[in-house]
């Protein structure tokens, strides 16, 4: 028996094992390497066709073949190594997964069934060191030392993580929850699964070595072969379903992925994170270390199939290992779908000799890429197998374009185009196959074509969804003190390093936060912002207090050029309103100071101008009490009183006392003592918010619209704040009280003290502003009798009766002489 030479590269991650296998392999004039996935084997393909070129190199996957003329070296996935091939070198990556649940069996039949007819490789563990000297070949042991120290980091929250980190995952749920959380918090991560196409694969993880993002979420796919510039690895969870059940990774496992941190002589750490449970400080020391517990056993199933019929294939599907270190591997995906099908009702009719054995086996080996539906993956079986079977024996153009059909659409979210994707790897896995399908070239091509165009999709999508390009930047340049380039538009949009990130509205910066920001999100924003918004926000404030063009509103804001900066709050009393600022807080509090003091001020300042008689109202130094009470009541009442409230006091008022409060503004009518310069528009505004604000009520109350005298207006419910505004209110009817007093010195000037009737004139309506009835109604409403004479209007005032002592009956005051002794000026 033929002893081949076996060299076997073992030792941990980042001992540069696959480099040696490489250029040992080009160092022959032929060969071959198997990897553990296809994207390792697409991402090794890429690299020798730049060093030897395209004509030497070929590329086997299930999925992909490109396979030059003169092919000198083969680099493939282990399950499409071609056995027929006899070549100098021969190696096979992670040998140690002979011992994998799901694939053991196919890395095992490479172990003891391929070899290099001057060398064969192969790469992987220490724990696999014992198995291996068990063959029964030349084999000589290579041990590689790691290069760099790997220790254990403990427990941290994702939030404290630092860069250059890739978290662990073991399910594409798991991987898009944690790189959402990261998006919210670190500004996103570039995602690496196994199902990932290379496309996919290689810009997101270009994604992290251009450093457009500092974190990577990966499924234990990161542990096999895949070299990123990583310091520390995390794990999420230590458990992950092998496709039976759910079980904890040994340590041989959590080595390979945690060994992925510092890479060549960069020093790496590993540790948990979430709910993952504690690592036990003697696995830790393993760990560190390397010491793994050897492999006692490789998974396998017998490769030399006896195709006769079903149940000699059965029979030698079911056959046992007869060596003790191997042991038959549980039921696999393609021995289901084989007895399945075997027993399928719609094939009893098919006599199966060994050539549509064969080709049923085949069938059976197709990839269940999509795994998520239930049946589906049968279906495709069921059809190839049909078309395979027929007298035609290959699949028809039509049925394949229908299917590709239905998959070429671009629309959807991640979840979608990954089931896209992974379904089109099965029709790429179907017209790889040799004389399965019409024109063979085209569907190669074609689905070839339409996995690239969906995985660049997929990449958009994910970018999309897993990465905030603005948080990502801010998080990098506030870690690596680095200075933004930031600027503010002439529509005061601010963008940092040309990333919108909120817009100046007066003298605060909006951020423009994302639906769930945190406040880490906030704090990044306003910290990049700070170096340039605050300088901005001074220069405003200067130009606010050198130019004063600013405005109170009816909300209670001050504005500049549209945006708030303070509002009123309530004070000691209406005329003394607080203010508060409305700011941001990037302004230091000598800029906040400088600003509050000038609204102070300049609010005040427009209380003493617009408020005149009021102020000075409040300031009135009177010994006379009464004179000092009437002075206190119109101040507290905002400058409107009811005559009747007042006059106990108005009876001990002598000329002179009437004379300083007439300079003072105030008039003395029929129905209110008023000061009259508060009647108009601005005053009438002012006054009315201030005491609103003061108050705190009556926000929803807005003062009538200036211009009107005469209001019908029943829907208005409050009439103190009509008075307020200056209105007195006549059942439905509301009358400026200013316009009143003028409308009873026309009624005087048009009266007869001899007839004591007035006639209706035209001017009495033009003044009020309102029509001949409404009028009518308001004399009435008023104690007016309303006559009509020779087509002419009359009224005639009819006063109300009291009673005074003893029950004598008397009338009232004729309201004429009255109004004659008051002054109207």
């Amino acid at each position: 028996m033929t002893k081949y030479k076996i060299t076997a590269v073992l030792g941990p991650t980042n001992t540069g094992k696959t480099h040696l296998a490489i250029d040992t392999m080009l160092s022959f004039d032929s060969g071959m390497i198997g990897f553990p996935l296809r994207l390792l084997a697409r991402e090794v393909y890429d690299k020798v066709i730049k060093k030897i070129g395209l004509d030497k190199v070929a590329l086997i996957t299930g999925e992909e073949k490109i396979i030059p003329t003169n092919a000198k070296y083969y680099l493939c996935t282990v399950e499409s190594m071609p056995i027929d091939k006899h070549l100098d070198f021969v190696g096979v990556d992670e040998i140690q997964m002979c011992a994998d649940h799901e694939r053991g069996h196919i890395f095992t039949d490479r172990l003891l069934n391929m070899r290099g007819t001057k060398l064969t490789m192969l790469m992987g563990s220490n724990t696999i060191k014992n198995i291996i000297s068990k063959l029964d070949d030349d084999v000589e042991f290579i041990n590689r030392n790691r290069l760099s120290k790997l220790s254990y980091a403990g427990h941290k929250k994702i939030s404290r993580i630092q860069r250059k980190t890739a978290i662990i995952a073991f399910s594409a749920e798991e991987v898009y929850a944690i790189a959402e959380l990261i998006r919210r918090q670190k500004g996103g991560a570039a995602i690496v699964m196994g199902s990932l196409s290379p496309k996919t694969r290689n810009a997101q993880v270009e994604l992290y070595q251009s450093g457009d993002v500092d974190f990577l979420v990966a499924t234990d796919a990161i542990g096999m072969g895949i070299n990123m510039d990583l310091d520390q690895v995390y794990f999420s969870n230590l458990k992950k379903f092998d496709g039976k059940k759910l079980r904890k990774l040994n340590l041989s496992e959590i080595g390979q992925i945690a060994g992925r941190a510092g890479r060549y002589l960069n020093d790496g750490n590993f540790g948990i994170t979430g709910q993952c449970k504690e690592i036990s400080a003697e696995e830790v020391n393993l760990l560190e270390n390397h010491k793994f517990e050897e492999i006692q056993s490789l998974f396998w199933r017998n490769s030399d199939l006896n195709f006769n019929n079903p149940s000699t294939l059965i029979n030698s599907l079911d056959e046992k290992p007869k060596k003790k270190w191997l042991r038959k591997i549980h039921e696999c995906e393609d021995e289901k779908a084989l007895k399945f099908f075997l027993r399928d009702i719609n094939l009893k009719d098919i006599e199966f000799n060994r050539e549509k054995l064969i080709l049923l086996w085949e069938c059976c080996q197709i990839p269940d890429f999509v795994k998520k539906t239930y049946g589906n993956h049968y279906d495709v079986i069921a059809s190839v197998f049909k078309y395979l079977n027929s007298k035609k024996a290959k699949i028809s153009d039509n049925y394949i374009r229908l299917q590709l059909m239905k998959l070429d659409k671009l629309d959807g979210n991640v979840d979608s185009l990954s089931n896209r994707i992974a379904n089109v790897r099965t029709w790429s896995y179907v017209s790889n196959k040799k004389n399965w399908i019409e024109n063979q070239d085209y569907w190669i091509e074609k689905t070839k074509s339409l996995e690239d165009k969906l995985s660049d999709r997929l990449h958009e999508e994910l970018t999309k969804t897993f990465i905030d390009k603005r948080a990502s930047i801010l998080a990098r340049g506030l870690k690596q003190d680095m200075k933004f380039d930031t600027k503010i538009l002439d529509n005061n949009e601010v963008m940092i390093d040309d990333q919108f990130i909120g817009k100046i509205n007066g003298l605060k910066l909006e951020l423009d936060l994302k639906k769930g920001a945190l406040e880490t999100d906030i704090k990044s924003l306003k910290k990049a912002a700070r170096q340039t918004v605050s300088p901005e926000l001074e220069k405003r404030i200067q130009i606010i207090i050198e130019t004063g063009l600013i405005n109170l509103e009816n909300d209670f804001k001050i504005y500049w050029k549209d945006s708030p900066i303070a509002r009123l709050l309530s004070g000691r009393d209406y005329l003394n309103p607080n203010i508060e600022l409305i700011v941001d807080d990037i302004l230091e509090k000598n800029q906040s100071q400088k600003l509050l003091e000038f609204l102070e001020s300049w609010l005040k300042n427009k209380i003493n101008i617009t408020l005149k008689s009021l102020i000075d109202l409040k300031n009135l130094k009177e010994k006379n009490s009464s004179m000092k009470a009437l002075a206190y009541q119109l101040y507290e009442n905002n400058g409107v009183l009811k005559r009747d409230q007042v006059s106990e006091y108005l009876k001990k008022l002598g000329q002179n006392e009437r004379k300083i409060l007439r300079d003072l503004g105030v008039k003395f009518g029929r129905y209110h003592v008023f000061l009259h310069r508060l009647i108009k528009p601005d005053a009438v505004s002012l006054r009315t918010l201030l005491w609103k604000n003061y108050n705190q009520k009556n926000f929803s109350l807005k003062p009538p619209t200036f211009g009107l005298n005469f209001l019908d207006n029943n829907k208005v419910k409050d009439r103190n704040f009509m008075l307020l505004c200056g209105f007195e209110k006549f059942e439905n009817f509301f009358v400026r009280i200013d316009i009143l007093e003028r409308l009873f010195v026309q009624i005087i000037n048009s009266s007869s003290e001899k007839e004591k009737q007035v006639k209706m004139m035209p001017e009495m309506l033009n003044l009020l502003g309102c029509n001949k009835e409404n009028f009518k109604k308001l004399l009435k409403s008023m104690n007016y009798i309303v006559l009509e004479k020779n087509d002419e209007t009359y009224f005639k005032y009819k006063p109300k009766k009291i009673f005074k002592k003893a029950g004598k009956k008397i009338e009232k005051e004729n309201p004429f002489g009255i109004l004659k002794n008051l002054n109207l000026n």
